[in-house]
C-alpha cells in the first residue's frame, strides 16, 4: 500500500466507518439500539476517567443512518447476495461491514463517492472480515451501486417523460379548446 493509501486509510472518515462498523456490531451482539450504543459513549467521553474517545461526528451520523433505514439497507443487501447466501448467515461483522457502506451507498451518495464507500467498505472487510470477505463485499457493494444508478437513470427518464407528457396534455387540451372555441365561433356565423 502506497504512503498517500496508508494515510488515507487512517483518515478521520475511514476510523469514523470503523467505529460505525464497531458500534453497529455491538449493538447486534448485545441486541441493543445501535444510536443507545452511540450516546453511552459521548457520555463515557465526558468523563476523562473512563478513557473513552469522543463519538465523531460522521460516526454518529452513520450509526443513525443504518439504524433508520435498516430494513432497505438490509433489503438491498439482502438482494444482492449469491442464492446460497442469506443475511443472517454472513458474519455479523461483515454485516455491519456491509451496512455501513451500504448506507454511504444509497443515502449519503450526495456526499461521499461511489467508488469511495465501496473502496471503504472492502477495507474494512480487509481489516475485519476472513480472507473471503473482501470479495464478496465488493461484489455486493457493487450490485447494490448498479442498482441504485439503474433506479435514478429510471426515476429522471420517467419525470422527463411526465414533464414531456404534461407538456403534450396540455398542449392537447390548448388545443381541444381553441379548437371548441373556434367550432363556437363557426356554428355562430353559420
Amino acid at each position: 500500500m502506497s504512503e498517500e493509501k496508508n494515510h488515507h486509510r487512517h483518515g478521520a472518515r475511514f476510523r469514523a466507518r470503523r467505529r460505525a462498523v464497531d458500534m453497529l456490531f455491538e449493538a447486534e451482539f448485545r441486541d441493543i439500539d445501535p444510536v443507545e450504543i452511540v450516546e453511552d459513549r459521548r457520555e463515557l467521553s465526558r468523563d476523562e476517567a473512563n478513557q473513552v474517545a469522543p463519538v465523531n461526528d460522521y460516526t454518529a451520523q452513520i450509526v443513525g443512518g443504518v439504524a433508520e433505514n435498516l430494513d432497505g439497507i438490509d433489503g438491498a443487501i439482502a438482494g444482492h447476495l449469491s442464492s446460497e447466501w442469506t443475511l443472517d448467515r454472513l458474519p455479523a461483522v461483515d454485516r455491519a461491514v456491509l451496512r455501513v457502506s451500504a448506507w454511504e451507498l444509497l443515502h449519503n451518495h450526495d456526499e461521499i463517492p461511489e467508488k469511495v464507500a465501496v473502496d471503504e467498505g472492502i477495507g474494512l472487510a480487509k481489516e475485519y472480515g476472513h480472507d473471503k470477505a473482501p470479495g464478496y463485499v465488493h461484489a455486493v457493494l457493487d450490485g447494490i451501486s448498479r442498482s441504485r444508478r439503474i433506479a435514478e437513470k429510471e426515476a429522471a427518464d420517467a419525470a422527463a417523460l411526465s414533464e414531456t407528457t404534461d407538456d403534450a396534455g396540455t398542449d392537447e387540451l390548448i388545443a381541444g379548446i381553441v379548437g371548441d372555441d373556434a367550432q363556437d365561433a363557426q356554428d355562430a356565423q353559420d
